[in-house]
C-alpha cells in the first residue's frame, strides 16, 4: 500500500470510529423510557406542546434528557437533569421581539452573514444568552450574545 493509500485509509478508519462515538452519546428514547422524575419535569415543560423526540445524551460523562418540542409555532428544547432538575431551555424567539441592544449586537457580530434563527438560552429561570443561527456565502454558524447584547466570555 501507498503512502497515501494509508493516509487515505486511516482517515476512513477514524471517521468510522468518530462517527460511531458520537451516536453512542446520543440516543433516541420513547417517553416511557425517561426516568419518572424526567418524565415528571417534561411534561410540566411541554403543556400545550407538541412532542418532536426525547433523547438521552452525554454530557462531560454525565446523562442527560432532552425533550424537542413545537409550541405556538416555534421550537423548545428542554435539558432536563436524571433527578428531574431542568438545566437549560433553548426558546426560538422572533429577532423583531428582542430588546434593541441584544438584536444590534447579534447584528454586528453576525455580520456580513444573514441571521435565520434566534434561540433565548435559560438556565435557573434566567436567560443567560441568545444565539443565532447565521448564514455566510453559503456555510452556516452560529454566534452568541449575552441578555445585555455584549459578547459572553464564554459560551452557554
Amino acid at each position: 500500500m501507498t503512502r497515501p493509500e494509508m493516509s487515505f485509509s486511516l482517515m476512513v478508519a477514524q471517521l468510522v470510529f468518530f462517527s460511531g462515538t458520537i451516536a453512542a452519546q446520543e440516543k433516541q428514547l420513547k417517553r416511557s423510557d425517561l426516568p419518572a422524575p424526567v418524565q415528571k419535569t417534561a411534561d410540566e415543560q411541554s403543556k400545550g406542546a407538541t412532542i418532536t423526540s426525547y433523547k438521552k445524551e452525554t454530557e462531560a460523562g454525565k446523562s442527560v434528557y432532552e425533550v424537542k418540542m413545537t409550541i405556538n409555532g416555534h421550537s423548545k428544547d428542554v435539558t432536563i437533569g436524571p433527578s428531574g432538575n431542568l438545566l437549560e431551555i433553548e426558546e426560538q424567539v422572533t429577532l423583531a421581539s428582542l430588546p434593541a441592544a441584544v438584536r444590534d449586537g447579534l447584528k454586528k457580530k453576525a455580520s456580513p452573514g444573514k441571521i435565520t434563527r434566534v434561540e433565548s438560552i435559560t438556565k435557573h429561570g434566567v436567560i443567560v444568552a441568545f444565539e443565532a443561527k447565521v448564514l455566510t456565502a453559503g456555510k452556516k454558524s452560529e454566534i452568541q450574545v449575552g441578555p445585555d447584547g455584549k459578547p459572553l466570555a464564554h459560551e452557554e
